[in-house]
């Protein structure tokens, strides 16, 4: 397993919320634009991708004789829900300047 060049390594928890804003941010526009139901989905499936991998570092060290990597850690989940409202507040700030700003069809 390849470790965090050391420049990086007491930012950990930073380039979780990082990581996780930019994903949001990726998948949103590829997918959700400017609508709740697929902005939802996204939130909650790196959510759940999140936990998945912290719970996967954990169990790594219990199914191989050493230790391979690190364990389950509450404050990364933590900074991966940090990203992902991050992002969440920025996409509601975009959506609500949208809303207000395009102009109304009069028919």
């Amino acid at each position: 397993m390849l470790k965090l060049p050391a420049v990086f390594r007491h930012h950990d928890k930073q380039l979780h919320c990082l990581f996780y804003f930019l994903a949001a941010a990726f998948l949103n526009i590829l997918f959700a634009q400017r609508r709740l139901l697929p902005h939802l989905l996204i939130f909650v499936l790196l959510f759940a991708m999140g936990v998945c991998i912290e719970w996967a570092q954990e169990y790594s060290n219990k199914f191989f004789s050493r230790k391979i990597h690190g364990r389950f850690d509450k404050e990364d989940v933590l900074w991966n829900v940090k990203g992902l409202v991050g992002y969440t507040v920025v996409w509601l700030v975009y959506c609500g300047v949208w809303l207000a700003t395009r102009r109304k069809v009069t028919t």
